[in-house]
């Protein structure tokens, strides 16, 4: 069976118009590649192969997401070091611009000027923001990036966080650091990116203290991901209660796997299709409000 009509199928069933995919990668050609290389050689903040199974050019990537019914998805951006943000946002807002089903995704950096440039990605549109503690190896907490939380929290805009210690600990991962962020700000709507891996039970105890904490399910649940960080299944009953504060998330294209299997994982769990639902499509609604 055709992936697409696989993915096609899984949507349609639970009624659902299509799917938001709030965790997918597009980058400038030059930053995607060198993305791409450091996957090829199994980079120490990999640890293990990572074959990118959509390793293909810009436009048929776009091609194959709008196959599979992904409505809105995201061009998540990550710096690793000073004077690369701005530059990103600057190519993340005109790849929205061509492609009006990309959420508008911007990012940031312990720098200098920081605050500014975020609230200028704000103010001129930004949807979501990316952040990538583990590439970045920089700390939350840092005073350079007291102002840019602050715009983040006043504005109510998601901030998709890579703040879990997989597959790789960081010097700032785990929820010490970027939980002490949320006690001085709050209003903070924070989503953690791939469940906060390997931390599962941590960040889902600091989404009790956090209302405005949610937590994407990228990875979580496929075979590649289950070998190295096992979800604990006892609790599971968390993440049903949680479920207004769950979103769907794939890593596109930079998986191991198809894309259909990261929803077939889903379902698996047993949780129930109006879960499944509100995962794969409706809180991502009516949090981002994507156009169409």
């Amino acid at each position: 069976m055709r992936e697409a009509t696989r993915i096609r199928g899984f949507w349609q069933e639970l009624g659902l118009p299509g799917i938001i995919d709030v965790h997918t990668h597009f980058m400038p050609k030059q930053v995607m590649d060198k993305v791409w290389a450091y996957f090829d050689t199994a980079g120490p903040l990999t640890g293990r192969e990572w074959p990118i199974s959509y390793r293909t050019g810009e436009e048929e990537r776009l091609a194959v997401l709008r196959e599979f019914g992904v409505l809105a998805f995201t061009s998540m951006i990550y710096p690793h070091k000073p004077d690369m943000a701005a530059w990103l946002n600057g190519w993340a807002a005109d790849f929205a611009e061509r492609n009006p089903d990309c959420l508008r995704t911007a990012t940031f950096f312990p720098e200098p000027g920081a605050g500014r440039y975020v609230a200028e990605a704000v103010e001129t549109g930004a949807k979501v923001f990316k952040a990538h503690l583990q590439v970045g190896a920089y700390d939350p907490r840092d005073a350079l990036l007291d102002d840019v939380w602050g715009v983040l929290a006043e504005a109510g805009i998601p901030v998709v966080t890579h703040c879990g210690s997989g597959p790789q600990p960081g010097a700032f991962t785990g929820p010490g650091p970027i939980g002490e962020v949320l006690r001085r700000h709050p209003r903070l709507r924070l989503v953690v990116a791939h469940m906060g891996v390997p931390e599962y039970r941590e960040f889902l105890d600091l989404a009790d203290r956090h209302d405005g904490l949610m937590l994407d399910t990228t990875m979580n649940f496929t075979r590649f991901s289950e070998e190295d960080a096992p979800f604990p299944r006892e609790e599971l009953p968390r993440l049903l209660d949680l479920g207004e504060r769950i979103v769907f998330g794939s890593d596109f294209p930079n998986i191991p796997y198809p894309y259909a299997e990261a929803l077939e994982a889903l379902a698996s769990l047993g949780l129930g299709d109006g879960w499944l639902r509100a995962v794969c499509h409706d809180n991502a609604a009516r949090i981002f409000h994507p156009q169409g």
